[in-house]
């Protein structure tokens, strides 16, 4: 059997591996540390890039930034981390507390090794991303990653602080990691979350005016110029603040990205009564309502500069220095099909009609502004989570109305997976329940959230939400609570309002697992089971999922087969049974079962008789199953 990586993708070994795909004779073996490793061949790889690559002081358009390659790195750097279920701050799909059956995650911990334990599993499958992140306006970032010396440090070290430990000198525009920081910290995130996106997919970051220039030229460099879709923007604010020194700022972004800008479909937004009444019938057409429709255009051609005789006899011609916008045979077509109008008196400048069936596309485009009218205000975000949570424990959150508006630009499928890995007071996740209410979907949420602690003077802890996990948790349990309450017997039966509650947390496996050369013979005593003592089957099997690629939301099924725990995940797919004395009655009846993934612990195995007829048993009963141990 094959023995599971359990560490996260390794970047660079993913990219050694592509480049070698196109150039294979780039490709050489190194010794490091003992070992051989493949490698690249610079010098091979700069001959075959030899009418293209820029190398030395030669001038060239780059956007760059302290530590940036360092930041590179950290996005391909693999970790041994895991995330372990914790059912009882869980919530079932119909709302029952501790239930572990929601196909929606709510993950605990910093995002940047959330998102590289969900780099192969999710690869490709989520259609939106939307973060807030946290806006540079001077303040310590609570991310703080192990490449990047913290704010606190580098005040430290550069001797800014007095005696008595008080901050001499504020995290301004003057600060020379003022941006730094803020870069270092978004690039390596932004960089893995691409790659989680299916090729049709969307990402929306919010963001105001201190970084937007920069998360523009970030995005397009991570994302591709060529997939810009927009920059949003948001008027958040619906009364001027005139105690402001210059103007004041009634305005954030939201920056758009597709993954592929050939095969994103923007959602459009649904007709209004005030669009649809620009459409009238003055003549009784058959065909229905429509509106009139300027014939004539500046661009001049000749072949569209002719004279119209109106039905009352008038003769017009086109305005001065244009002409129609259809050769005279289109027109007489058109003219002939009752699809020109001159007026109720048949005398006025003809025009075409434009009938609302045969618009193009369903529904009305959206416009890059984005009015607090329609999308709600950020005074509007802090009033839900007031009213849902019975106190005001988040400073900044976003109008649901707002994530509705993104959720349907982003033209989500039946079953779409929406990513937040910036999740705050979980928004996101609320807006996502009640979209799936309105249209009647099944679309999936995952969220991330770094437990940053809250403020032990705030309304927050008093209100006994130590870290901003519990704020979101809460929420949406509330929120979705709400949601199936206020829509009555309209709720669609499959709603799901829960999710499982995954937290991130140290391997589930001793170092030996990843490093057993590195152990002593005087060890090997100590470390006969490769697991640590405090973890739980249920911690194996997720960090197994993760292993394997299985969505973390499968269905999760725990059987008894021959008095041993077996988790039979998603139908069959993966079958799991990390109990010791392992019988021949449990290995067969799993392999008849025909799973496409056995896993077993390495010592599951009740004795050397089971150990030496387990391959058999599988080639026997299903030769097809992959078997791996932990």
């Amino acid at each position: 059997m094959d023995k599971l990586k359990m560490h996260s993708l390794d970047g660079v070994e993913r990219n050694i591996e592509l480049i070698g795909k196109l150039f294979p004779n780039a490709i050489t073996e190194v010794m490091r540390g003992g070992k051989v490793e493949h490698a690249i061949d610079f010098d091979v790889l700069r001959q075959e890039l030899s009418d293209s690559i820029v190398e030395g002081r030669e001038e060239r358009y780059q956007f760059t930034w302290p530590d940036k390659k360092k930041a590179m790195l950290a996005a391909n750097a693999p970790i041994t981390a895991t995330l372990r279920p914790v059912a009882a701050d869980s919530v079932g799909k119909d709302g029952t507390p501790g239930a572990f059956d929601s196909e929606n995650l709510y993950i605990e911990g910093d995002n940047l090794e959330v998102l590289k334990l969900l780099q192969e599993t999710y690869l490709g499958k989520v259609k939106m991303i939307y973060i807030d992140p946290p806006y540079n306006t001077g303040n310590d970032f609570v991310y703080e990653d192990d490449f990047a010396q913290s704010a606190a440090d580098y005040m430290d070290n550069s001797g800014q602080y007095d005696e008595e430990g008080n901050r001499l000198v504020t995290n301004t525009e003057s600060n020379g990691r003022f941006h730094t920081d803020w870069l270092n910290m978004i690039y390596p995130r932004l960089k893995i979350a691409k790659d989680l996106l299916t090729d049709d997919g969307v990402i929306f970051i919010s963001i105001d005016d201190n970084e937007q220039e920069n998360l523009r030229k970030v995005c397009d460099e991570i994302f591709g110029m060529q997939n810009f879709v927009a920059q949003l923007v948001w008027e958040r604010a619906y009364a001027p603040k005139n105690d402001a020194k210059f103007i004041s700022n009634s305005h954030d972004y939201v920056l758009m990205f597709a993954k592929n800008i050939n095969n994103f479909v923007i959602g459009r937004l649904p007709r209004t009564e005030e669009a649809n009444a620009r459409y009238q019938n003055p003549d009784n057409d058959p065909r229905g309502v429509w509106k009139p429709s300027d014939m004539s255009v500046k661009t001049y051609n000749e072949a569209c500069d002719y004279p119209i005789t109106a039905p009352s006899g008038r003769v017009i011609e086109p305005p001065a220095g244009r002409c129609w916008s259809l050769s005279k045979n289109a027109f007489l077509e058109r003219l002939q099909d009752n699809r020109i109008y001159f007026g109720t008196d048949g005398n006025s400048v003809p025009c075409i009609k434009r009938f609302l069936t045969e618009l193009k596309f369903d529904g009305m485009a959206p416009t890059s502004i984005m009015f607090y009218k329609d999308v709600g205000h950020s005074q509007e975000g802090a009033k839900e989570v007031t009213a849902i949570m019975d106190a005001g424990v988040f400073d900044g959150p976003k109008p649901v109305r707002l994530l509705l508006r993104l959720l349907t630009l982003a033209k989500l499928a039946d079953d779409s997976i929406v990513l937040d890995f910036f999740s705050g007071s979980a928004t996101t996740a609320h807006a996502l329940m009640q979209f799936n209410t309105e249209k009647r979907k099944h679309c999936k949420f995952v969220l991330a959230q770094v437990p940053e602690s809250t403020d032990e003077k705030g309304t927050a802890y008093k209100a006994g939400y130590k870290n901003i996990c519990e704020i979101g948790k809460e929420r949406i349990r509330r929120a979705g609570r709400k949601i199936k309450e206020e829509a009555g017997l309209t709720a669609p039966a499959d709603l799901d309002i829960g999710f499982r509650c995954l937290r991130l947390d140290e391997s589930n496996m001793k170092p030996v697992y990843y490093t057993p050369d590195e152990v002593g013979q005087q060890d090997l005593f100590s470390l006969v089971d490769n697991v640590k003592e405090d973890r739980t089957p249920e911690d194996l099997l997720f960090q197994v999922m993760l292993d394997l690629g299985v969505l973390l939301s499968s269905s999760i099924e725990v059987k008894e087969i021959a008095g041993k725990k077996v988790f039979n995940v998603a139908d069959g797919f993966l079958l799991a049974c990390f109990d010791h004395d392992v019988t021949e009655e449990t290995v067969k009846a799993i392999a008849q079962m025909k799973p496409y993934y056995a896993v077993f612990r390495d010592s599951s195995m009740a004795n050397d008789s089971v150990a030496t007829n387990f391959d058999q048993i599988f080639e026997t009963y299903s030769p097809e199953t992959v078997r791996k141990v932990l």
